[in-house]
């Protein structure tokens, strides 16, 4: 669909505005479909993988604890990983809603543990890492895509969340003896 100088004037788009207007705009039958930009879709996806490579660090991190008779804590990332893997569908069926069919990149599936403090640590590090990630990505397209922005602000809450509740582990963690398993186990029965 191509733009006219006088449609640019009347909706007060300058010329490259106007031209990523037309670039997000999928003809079919006669009628013009809005598709999300390349950019938003890279990030998207790029966020797509964090959120299953959050999936699997969770999934893992609870066969451990199951393994290790920490029943409370596998129980608590079989639930983190069940969310993860929420997010993710979320932002998959977002793409999709918008005319653009998202590739579903490759995460990592492997994870080593030595312990439970050591997970929380770990699951601390991703939670951080996402929301500074979904924090730079609203910031990107604030001025762009303004529906992206607002769609993205329930995953900045949701980041802001995990944060503060790994954040609380950490410092209960602090309480304890590391190397004390009783100690563990009742950081574990006390915490999750």
């Amino acid at each position: 669909m191509e733009i006219t100088k006088k449609e640019i004037l009347a909706k007060g788009l300058n010329l490259h505005e106007a031209k990523n207007v037309e670039n997000n705009v999928k003809k079919q039958e006669n009628i013009n479909l809005y598709s999300l930009s390349d950019k938003v879709v890279r990030m998207l996806t790029a966020r797509i993988k964090d959120e299953y490579t959050a999936h699997y660090y969770y999934r893992a991190a609870a066969n451990w604890c199951q393994d290790m008779n920490y029943k409370k804590a596998a129980e608590f990332f079989k639930n983190e990983a069940v969310d993860e893997l929420g997010h993710a569908e979320k932002l998959q069926e977002y793409i999709v809603d918008f005319n653009v069919q998202p590739e579903i990149p490759q995460a990592p599936t492997k994870h080593k543990f030595d312990n439970l403090i050591d997970i929380i640590h770990g699951a601390y590090e991703m939670e951080l890492g996402l929301m500074k990630a979904y924090n730079k990505d609203s910031q990107d397209i604030f001025s762009d895509d303004i529906t992206t922005f607002d769609f993205l602000t329930k995953f900045r809450k949701i980041q802001k969340g995990a944060v503060v509740e790994y954040n609380d582990l950490i410092n209960g963690s602090e309480l304890i003896d590391k190397k004390d398993k009783f100690q563990v186990l009742y950081f574990e029965q006390t915490y999750f």
